[in-house]
């Protein structure tokens, strides 16, 4: 009984982050669309404005990806794991995954599974370290990166706790090699980017900033489990 209903409270509080986080990334691209929405009615600049906005989000966004497949691919070059890609499937939706060898180390395939995500909060916290107040910039490319690494990181968080997707994912992968259980995984995921969607929300809050980074840090430091 008691164990029923500590699990519905995590399941509760899981859900509730992924809701910020949701929120949080629709509100950035929100942000940055309007980014150019504000002159007037009749100005014929307010098209192009509004299109050069959601130009900058897409090209931002494509630069997350790009960024975290990277870090897939680093880790691969640096212990000669042999990458390459393949077509994989996400509720019948074409994706591809970069693949690797099956014998590495199972320090080596957390590492590889889990680059993805170490780049996006890398990449968050240069970002909410330099430009605190982002929210409040005129910065569409950014902030689409930072939406990109939000909705990345609430999506695989949802497929760790609901185990589905492909084999291939991230979240399995790094839980099969560190013997955890996978939804646990999707809360390391979702953790660090639900802070970070406080944070930019509330660039004035210390708390936030502090869990945030210990939450980065021991997401690295599960390597060593």
């Amino acid at each position: 009984m008691y164990a029923t209903a500590e699990a519905g409270t995590a399941h509760r509080l899981r859900s509730r982050l992924l809701l910020c986080i949701v929120a949080v990334a629709l509100g950035v691209a929100a942000s940055s669309a309007e980014a150019g929405q504000e002159a007037e009615p009749d100005d014929p600049r307010q098209s192009v404005n509004r299109t050069a906005a959601i130009g900058g989000l897409i090209a931002g966004a494509l630069t997350g990806f790009a960024a975290h497949e990277g870090g897939h691919l680093l880790f691969n070059v640096i212990f000669d794991a042999d990458p390459g890609v393949k077509r994989v499937e996400f509720g019948g939706i074409p994706f591809f995954g970069i693949t690797h060898r099956s014998d590495l180390s199972p320090k080596q395939e957390f590492a590889v599974s889990s680059a993805g995500f170490w780049v996006q909060n890398a990449t968050n916290e240069w970002l909410l370290t330099s430009r605190p107040r982002l929210r409040s910039e005129r910065n569409p490319y950014l902030k689409g990166i930072f939406a990109f690494n939000l909705a990345a990181s609430g999506m695989y968080s949802v497929a760790a706790f609901a185990r589905i997707g492909p084999d291939e994912r991230d979240t399995r992968g790094m839980a099969v090699s560190s013997g955890t259980e996978e939804p646990w995984i999707g809360a390391v995921v979702l953790l660090p980017a639900a802070l970070d969607a406080w944070r930019y929300l509330d660039p004035d809050a210390e708390l936030p900033k502090w869990l945030s980074r210990a939450a980065k840090v021991g997401a690295v430091l599960l390597v060593l489990r």
